[in-house]
């Protein structure tokens, strides 16, 4: 089973926040606050936050940005992720994508099965790794957030984590980048 190694150090990711929204701003951005407050009290450091209006090419421009920028590690977006016309956000993180982390979906449904019941089949989170930067898209709700953060990326973001984690691949995830 999965567990803490307090052998092996801690070491803090620089995560971005991106809020998909066409209502929200920094004032209200709850599920936001609440992504900003668990990876913070998990010793990460916020790099970057912003919010986006619901538009496929500024999403997408958004995090072909930050995965340009060397103090990013992670990008976390919430918001976007459902079924509506206006609901572009996992298309957008597509589009950036060179490889989707698919497992990331299915553990997210799993767990909010547990809490929302079948509702989750509406949830399209995703995950997903571009040019050496992890990218993950959640649902709006504070409660997603919760549910993805402690249920999953609090343990993944851990290089303490036994027996893999993605800060420990982290450093070769661009390794094709660099191939002649």
């Amino acid at each position: 089973m999965s567990r803490i190694d307090d052998t092996r150090p801690f070491l803090p990711c620089r995560i971005a926040i991106l809020t998909v929204s066409d209502t929200r701003t920094l004032d209200d951005d709850r599920s936001g606050d609440t992504l900003v407050a668990r990876l913070e009290d998990a010793g990460h450091s916020l790099a970057a936050r912003t919010i986006v209006k619901d538009d496929r090419a500024t999403i997408a421009d958004q995090l072909r940005a930050w995965c340009a920028d060397p103090e990013i590690d992670v990008v976390i977006s919430t918001g976007g992720t459902g079924l509506t016309g206006r609901d572009v956000t996992v298309e957008a993180h597509r589009d950036v994508y060179e490889k989707e982390i698919d497992a990331f979906g299915t553990i997210f449904t799993i767990i909010s099965m547990e809490k929302i019941g079948t509702s989750a089949v509406q949830s399209r989170a995703t995950g997903g790794v571009a040019n050496g930067t992890y990218l993950f898209a959640l649902p709006g709700s504070t409660g997603a957030c919760k549910d993805a953060w402690d249920g999953i990326l609090l343990k993944q973001l851990d290089y303490r984590h036994l027996p893999c984690n993605f800060v420990e691949i982290m450093p070769r995830l661009d390794e094709h980048l660099r191939r002649k």
